[in-house]
């Protein structure tokens, strides 16, 4: 992991998945996390999901625009009403910018 740079603008995602079409759905997220890294303006991503399907994802992006139009990309916006339909009971979604940011790693 690296230091983000203040101003970066961090895209939250929190979802409670279903148990259906579990195969479609690691299928979606790696293409998803795949057409994020050619994204204008996209840094990268964070993710972590519990055995009871609870999942946080945090996309990094350079400015506002680029996280929109990451939200307006075709592709994306088919797989999130996908996601509406089949993979998720609920989610929620925030978008914050980064104030500050610093690492650490064990010696």
């Amino acid at each position: 992991m690296a230091k983000l740079n203040c101003g970066t603008i961090s895209v939250i995602f929190v979802a409670q998945r279903t148990n259906l079409d579990a195969d479609g759905y690691a299928h979606a997220a790696a293409m998803m996390d795949d057409l994020a890294a050619q994204q204008e303006g996209y840094i990268r991503m964070d993710s972590a999901r519990g055995a009871d399907g609870l999942g946080i994802t945090v996309s990094y992006w350079t400015d506002e625009e680029s996280a929109k139009a990451w939200r307006d990309h075709p592709v994306h916006a088919a797989i999130r009403d996908a996601g509406r339909d089949r993979w998720y009971s609920e989610y929620s979604l925030h978008v914050a910018q980064v104030k500050r940011s610093y690492d650490w790693k064990k010696p």
